[in-house]
């Protein structure tokens, strides 16, 4: 699956937020919410999380960074099952790692979606477009 768009859900008193729609087929059999970068959310598929994971088993924990990375990555990690209505419950300690209120912006990223604040999406957003154009030949050379 992969993931696109931008969706704009909101979060419950109970921290519960509904999965857009177009995303739930793929969500249903299990997802884990875990802390992303910028302080935003990531969300896999289970399947995804678990290749990445084996991925992981692979490097070197004598690295320090690969160390950090896996403990800030796993340590944040909470595996959920989408109930009925499409919602997952998301767990208090990454609601305030996000800084997440009542807004969110859900958008896809490919192999996983991202949560964010509105307020702090559209900060991020105003300042990275700014740079988009330009970018293209130095993150992804030759690809457009």
């Amino acid at each position: 699956m992969l993931f696109l768009g931008t969706h704009t859900p909101k979060l419950d008193d109970k921290g519960r937020m509904v999965l857009p729609a177009k995303y739930r087929p793929h969500l249903e059999r299990g997802l884990v919410i875990t802390r992303g970068q910028e302080n935003c959310l990531y969300v896999y598929a289970q399947e995804e999380f678990e290749r990445q994971a084996m991925q992981w088993q692979s490097t070197p924990t004598t690295n320090r960074k690969v160390r950090d990375y896996q403990r800030l990555f796993l340590s944040g990690a909470y595996d959920e099952v989408p109930d009925r209505q499409g919602r997952v419950t998301i767990p208090q300690m990454l609601r305030d790692y996000a800084g997440l209120s009542t807004e969110c912006t859900v958008i896809g990223a490919g192999n996983r979606l991202e949560v964010w604040d509105t307020a702090r999406w559209t900060d991020y957003l105003a300042a990275a477009e700014e740079d988009y154009s330009t970018q293209s030949e130095e993150v992804v050379p030759g690809l457009m």
